[in-house]
């Protein structure tokens, strides 16, 4: 099976091979089943960021997303809903907090379940895509995608910007660039750089390196970072690693 698999794979690739496409879905679909298909359609996926203990489970467009950490008192325990809905558990007791808090807990966990899943989540409905031309990073050539997202469905954060590098050759998605507006930050951007991937259930999982421009470069519009990154104008600020990931299709835990 797992040779089978290769070679499908590499038949994929020999069909693009050679071509320059502009159409952004076409080239999104194409990164989309690379790093895994619809392996994440259908799934249970779980992990290790930092402190904390991740899993997702989705079925459709319904999922569930968690963030939990054993604590001096317990185990505080976040859980959102089709990431929209809400609420803090102290082991098995449900705890009220403030909206504000609501709010941010939110987008740190609706952030970390995201960028693990990408480019899967690129096909939401509320996406906006954009073919921004080819360049070159680091050797490798490169499809530029914008992406934005509507208003409806595309939730708190949906003024944030994207733009995705997805390699010519291996369709893969190997730098990141986004905008965020948060009320203890501000406005600001970040650049990531794909390292360590590795496949787990069929599925392309990758580490980051995080970036920031340089202070004096104040918020330069995110399609501009590879050349940034390439004029050395980018810090790095931080790795994005995730551990111990493990992924069961749904179907299995029937």
């Amino acid at each position: 099976m797992k040779n089978l698999a290769f070679l499908t794979l590499s038949i994929f690739l020999l069909s693009c091979g050679g071509k320059s496409l502009t159409d952004p879905q076409v080239i999104v679909d194409k990164s989309i089943e690379v790093h895994g298909g619809d392996r994440l359609k259908n799934v249970f996926l779980e992990f290790d960021f930092r402190t904390h203990h991740y899993t997702l489970e989705r079925e459709g467009s319904r999922f569930t997303y968690t963030r939990s950490i054993q604590d001096s008192i317990g185990v505080i325990k976040d859980v959102l809903l089709n990431a929209s809905k809400f609420k803090r558990y102290l082991d098995d007791t449900e705890v009220i907090i403030s909206t504000e808090r609501q709010a941010a807990f939110t987008s740190s966990v609706n952030s970390v379940l995201y960028f693990i899943q990408l480019p899967y989540p690129l096909n939401d409905g509320a996406v906006n895509k954009e073919f921004l031309g080819e360049g070159e990073v680091e050797g490798q050539q490169y499809y530029k995608i914008k992406v934005t997202f509507g208003k409806v469905g595309g939730g708190e954060d949906f003024e944030d910007i994207f733009c995705y590098w997805i390699n010519k050759e291996t369709f893969t998605m190997d730098y990141i660039a986004y905008s965020y507006e948060e009320e203890t930050e501000g406005i600001g951007t970040r650049f990531r750089k794909a390292v360590n991937p590795q496949r787990v259930g069929g599925i392309l999982f990758q580490d980051y390196i995080n970036y920031k421009p340089k202070k004096e470069l104040g918020t330069p519009p995110v399609e501009d970072h590879d050349r940034l990154f390439i004029e050395g104008q980018l810090e790095e600020l931080s790795k994005i690693e995730n551990t111990n990931i493990q992924v069961r299709p749904l179907d299995a835990n029937s």
